[in-house]
């Protein structure tokens, strides 16, 4: 059925000047625009606190249950037929700065980039082609846990202006970031030229107190002798960040996720938060996620050659069964301003981990160097004084 081709209404029975109006549901919207309170009928949030949807209004809990669905992992060659979309309405701010696509519900607004704080953001369509998640792990650190760590982290930094830690306010938002997993077996053959230590005696001539003298000394030396083995791994979630606003390197800070706390997706997790698009696609990920493992291949196969060093390491690695999962994972991204400067600080939305930027106190910098310099100065002195 064409549902783009003009609909004509059939006559309609009654009153000539009755004017009847039917609203008709458009397909595969129903239950898509809020997760109304059995209580009040307001729109529910999810609640990291609770754990679970909470309605603001008149403070009803409901539970949403984890025990239903399974957490499938794909083939590669299975991306076409993947799900797609979110399951529920929401529109999407794309930054102009750096780039993000973070989608929010009709009844928020966005004005500033939630990983830059950038003003430069545009109200769009979400992707409805996108592919849908197959899991997430639920936010589970609230708000008011995120400013407290938020405070702690400016307060326990070094060589920053002490005006940074009277800073009290923070733009924190829960965001759900798009990670891709991959599940794979490697088998690799090395080679290597294995080096092992031995010392040998040595002669040599020198001049003391203007004389020529004849003295040892131990030299270590290299024997090298060829070497090859071959190994098999299994990788198992490793995770790859599809996000477009989040550096790699804050990221990888951040530290791990407990992918076993993973539950199979469902929209009411998201209600209330943002979650982002997922700028990095498939193949994007899987080849970012091939390097990583090819890279940590060759740290294993060089941990395998015998001896004290090695030279001329070759790996050659064999990849098969590669299956992957798109995931969304829970991290708050706080903004602060410092001199008219915004800085970005990320929050591990499972474990409260604290990493980000700050400006330097050149200041304090400079009165540290100075204080390392002296007491050196000092040292040399007092030796100085005890040669004499």
């Amino acid at each position: 059925m064409n549902t783009d081709a003009p609909m004509t209404d059939p006559p309609l029975e009654g009153p000539a000047d009755e004017e009847i109006t039917e609203e008709l549901e458009e397909p595969g919207q129903s239950g898509n625009t809020g997760f109304p309170c059995d209580g009040c009928g307001a729109d529910m949030a999810w609640d990291p606190d609770a754990d679970a949807m909470h309605c603001e209004h008149c403070g009803t809990t409901r539970q949403v249950p984890r025990a239903e669905g399974v957490i499938v992992e794909h083939d590669l060659s299975e991306a076409g037929s993947a799900a797609r979309g979110l399951g529920l309405e929401l529109r999407v701010s794309q930054c102009e700065n750096c780039g993000a696509r973070v989608s929010f519900e009709d009844a928020a607004t966005s004005k500033l980039c939630v990983y830059c704080g950038s003003p430069s953001v545009l109200d769009q369509e979400a992707n409805r082609n996108a592919i849908r998640p197959e899991s997430l792990i639920p936010l589970d650190i609230g708000r008011a846990t995120v400013q407290e760590n938020l405070r702690r982290w400016i307060s326990g930094l070094w060589f920053r202006p002490n005006a940074l830690k009277r800073a009290r306010r923070f733009e924190a938002v829960g965001v759900y970031v798009p990670f891709w997993t991959f599940d794979c077996a490697v088998h690799s053959d090395w080679s290597a030229d294995a080096g092992h230590y031995y010392w040998v005696t040595q002669s040599y001539w020198t001049t003391v107190n203007g004389r020529r003298v004849r003295r040892t000394r131990r030299v270590r030396k290299v024997r090298w002798v060829p070497a090859w083995g071959e190994r098999d791994d299994a990788y198992d979630d490793l995770l790859v960040s599809a996000s477009g606003g989040l550096p790699d390197d804050l990221v990888a800070k951040l530290g791990s996720f407990d992918t076993s706390e993973l539950v199979p997706y469902r929209p009411e997790y998201l209600a209330g938060w943002r979650s982002e698009e997922y700028r990095t696609d498939l193949e994007g990920g899987w080849e970012r996620g091939e390097a990583l493992v090819l890279d940590s291949q060759r740290g294993r196969c060089a941990g395998d050659v015998p001896g004290d060093t090695q030279r001329n390491l070759r790996v050659r690695n064999r990849i098969f069964d590669v299956r992957w999962k798109h995931v969304l994972l829970p991290i708050w991204s706080a903004q602060y301003a410092f001199k008219g400067e915004t800085y970005t600080v990320l929050v591990h939305g499972q474990t409260g981990r604290v990493v980000g930027r700050a400006p330097l106190s050149w200041v304090k910098i400079l009165l540290a160097v100075g204080a390392v310099l002296a007491g050196a100065g000092l040292v040399a002195l007092v030796a100085a004084a005890a040669g004499r």
